[in-house]
């Protein structure tokens, strides 16, 4: 293991919850139907793919641009409330020390995961921000993942990847990647059972099962 890349909303930030909301309203606010969203098998994927199914399924006037516009908005106005994922930052720094190299690539756009490292000053400890607006296909496509191994200048089986959803999971396994399923109580009932390792804190991940993982 010569890195560690991290997805962003449900496992370095605490964000679901807001997601969610901000989702309903708008959804609402345009005569659609949230209760009717499968919700969970949208966690991982790209603003295009998810709106452009919710603009097909309930006929929205607004464009599936105007409709990611807006979201993109309300997020940013709302980081205040979003916080950190319990102990996400020692565990960092503790990669860091450790001389792992570290990467982000969430699904989110590229406004919101600048305005989050911004915000926690996650630069110091991530050399890595891929966005999800740089590639062509979302999660479960292993594109981002790989796109971020080869920006650490690190073959795919150098990653370990630390994902909160289903998706996130097999676009890292089909990178050729170790991953730990991250389980986080308001990222919903994830199938994360393709996951490497599954934890449900930070405190439980340590350095020594991460690199057991890589002798496997």
């Amino acid at each position: 293991m010569k890195a560690v890349i991290f997805d962003m909303d449900g496992v370095i930030i605490d964000s679901e919850p807001m997601h969610v909301k901000l989702e309903s309203e708008i959804l609402e606010e345009f005569g659609g139907d949230y209760s009717k969203v499968d919700l969970e098998g949208f966690m991982g994927t790209t603003d295009a793919k998810m709106w452009s199914t919710f603009k097909e399924q309930f006929n929205l006037e607004p464009s599936v641009e105007e409709l990611i516009n807006i979201k993109r908005k309300r997020f940013i106005e709302n980081l205040d409330y979003i916080p950190l994922v319990d102990d996400v930052l020692d565990f960092m720094a503790a990669l860091r020390d450790h001389g792992y190299k570290l990467g982000l690539a969430s699904s989110n756009n590229e406004d919101a995961v600048e305005a989050i490292k911004n915000k926690f000053g996650l630069d110091k400890y991530i050399e890595v921000f891929t966005n999800g607006e740089a590639v062509t296909k979302g999660k479960p496509h292993p594109e981002i993942f790989l796109l971020t191994a080869g920006q650490l200048g690190l073959k795919p089986e150098e990653c370990l990847v630390i994902e909160d959803s289903r998706n996130g999971v097999l676009a890292a396994k089909a990178a050729g990647m170790k991953c730990v399923g991250f389980r986080n109580k308001n990222s919903g009932v994830q199938d994360l059972s393709e996951a490497d390792l599954i934890v449900g804190s930070y405190k439980e991940l340590t350095m020594e099962a991460m690199a057991n993982l890589f002798r496997q």
